[in-house]
């Protein structure tokens, strides 16, 4: 049951319903907090709640057979994720961990499902999600099976930057600043050779680094420099 001031109002998935259906959810939904570090949900669980991330930062990962993390996905408030368990009754994909201190919201998958089925809109956006999940791990293992370490970083700032660019603008203000790990991690690289591509790009006048952001100066020129890469 939802506690003062627990509110799913700004989770964008859930726009579609009225206040009193989105009342309702937040009555039904479980409340829990977590601090950095805790495990949401594990790899190879049978759990299928679907979660709503309403403060924090959490990340999606899995680990290899050595232990090495490897980065999916981050989701700030607003993110939805356990969307695949709930849908096909498979066990977790994935793990999801909390990186900072977290507040989630989750529903039984018989809830979610029913949602689904009661608002189409709602269903038609999670589509939209699935679709955009498979585009990203496509242009992902592509990257990873065609691109050396330096222009599979130069990749995925570029995708941080897009998801991160104002309408039509040719820059973008990635904020929280990435973690040189993260990247490292989601590219399958080190921490070092992040910080020497970030040096060249910065070197070359297409990055800059401010306070709390990494701000993409030249779009069209990354995009180009990934671009000509993946043509060979």
């Amino acid at each position: 049951m939802t506690g003062p001031g627990n509110t799913l109002a700004d989770i964008p998935f859930l726009t579609p319903l009225d206040e009193s259906a989105r009342s309702a959810l937040e009555q039904r939904a479980r409340w829990v907090r977590y601090t950095a570090n805790d495990t949401i949900i594990d790899r190879e669980t049978e759990s299928r709640d679907v979660y709503f991330v309403v403060e924090g930062r959490v990340r999606v990962v899995n680990f290899s057979i050595s232990g090495r993390e490897i980065t999916f996905d981050e989701m700030t408030p607003g993110g939805v994720f356990g969307e695949l368990a709930a849908l096909d009754g498979m066990p977790r994909s994935a793990a999801v961990v909390a990186l900072n201190d977290t507040l989630v919201a989750s529903i039984s998958p018989d809830t979610f499902v029913n949602l689904l089925r009661d608002h189409p809109d709602l269903a038609i956006g999670v589509m939209q999600e699935l679709t955009k999940i498979v585009r990203t791990a496509t242009e992902r293992i592509m990257d990873l099976s065609t691109l050396g370490a330096h222009n599979r970083v130069h990749s995925e700032i570029l995708r941080e930057a897009r998801a991160h660019a104002d309408g039509d603008a040719n820059s973008a203000r990635i904020s929280p600043i990435p973690v040189h790990a993260d990247i490292a991690a989601r590219v399958s690289t080190t921490r070092e050779t992040v910080a020497r591509v970030l040096s060249d790009l910065t070197k070359q006048e297409l990055v800059k680094r401010e306070k709390d952001a990494l701000v993409i100066l030249d779009l069209e020129r990354l995009e180009d420099l990934v671009e000509e890469v993946r043509d060979f």
